[in-house]
């Protein structure tokens, strides 16, 4: 799942390095609101999850583990 969502990432913003650590893609211009969009769109579809509006929240896009954490929360 690690890989499938660092793909995604470098398909929106190619222009960004998403494997380096350290880096809070939201602080850091990385990512924004319809890039978020665009991940929970694929989450939804490749992983059977459906995440709800009051979890779509800075703090679970700021990285890849906060991404793949909120998916897993999610997966039955």
């Amino acid at each position: 799942m690690r890989e499938r969502i660092l793909q995604v990432l470098a398909e929106l913003r190619p222009e960004f390095d998403f494997t380096e650590p350290g880096h809070d893609f939201i602080e850091e211009g990385m990512i924004d609101s319809l890039d978020i969009v665009s991940i929970v769109d694929t989450a939804e579809e490749e992983y059977g999850v459906s995440i709800p509006g009051t979890d779509i929240l800075p703090e679970h896009f700021c990285s890849v583990d906060a991404i793949v954490n909120l998916i897993n929360k999610y997966r039955t």
